[in-house]
């Protein structure tokens, strides 16, 4: 495989130190250059008013096609409630060994589930969904090493539990993919 870089684009505001701890943390991850961009989409498009939330299929596709390349792999940041037809909400998707992911900060909040605002809290857990989603995009599947990064998140409780890194098995596994 002949990864490049990364590239998060960030569709909406964000805090800029939120965004740059982002990318450091994907950065030391993955060891590869990590770019920043900023996107523009009409997200009124992809908005499903019976849900009251946005299709996650529908926008990743999109940020595929408008934002992504075959050099590197890139990994939309949101804001918005995401869903797929299957699940009430999710945190994040991506292409199973393809170029695009994305990911929302949207449920991660601390004042989402009636507990104090804590931007630590929010900053960990928006990096280890980032993460979660490059390795998908790198092959990787669901890990059942209770602290990897690559371990399921059905809650936000969930990815509390998680590290930031893959466990030896996943990172063995992202070594083979790029040789």
């Amino acid at each position: 495989m002949d990864l490049q870089n990364i590239t998060l684009v960030s569709f909406g505001y964000f805090e800029e130190d939120l965004i740059k701890s982002i990318a450091d943390r994907v950065k030391q991850e993955f060891n590869f250059k990590v770019n920043i961009k900023e996107g523009h989409l009409d997200l009124s498009e992809f908005y499903d008013p019976g849900r009251r939330q946005y299709n996650g299929t529908k926008l990743l596709k999109e940020v595929d096609y408008l934002f992504s390349t075959d050099q590197n792999k890139t990994l939309g940041l949101f804001s918005v409630d995401l869903f797929i037809p299957i699940l009430t909400y999710i945190f994040g998707q991506a292409y199973l060994s393809g170029r695009t992911g994305i990911a929302s900060l949207y449920r991660l909040s601390n004042e989402r589930y009636g507990i104090n605002a804590d931007n630590k809290d929010i900053s960990d857990r928006f990096a280890k969904e980032v993460i979660h989603e490059l390795g998908h995009t790198l092959g990787l599947v669901h890990c059942y090493v209770p602290t990897c990064v690559m371990r399921s998140s059905t809650y936000v409780e969930d990815i509390d539990q998680k590290s930031l890194n893959f466990c030896l098995k996943c990172r063995e596994e992202i070594s083979l993919r790029l040789i």
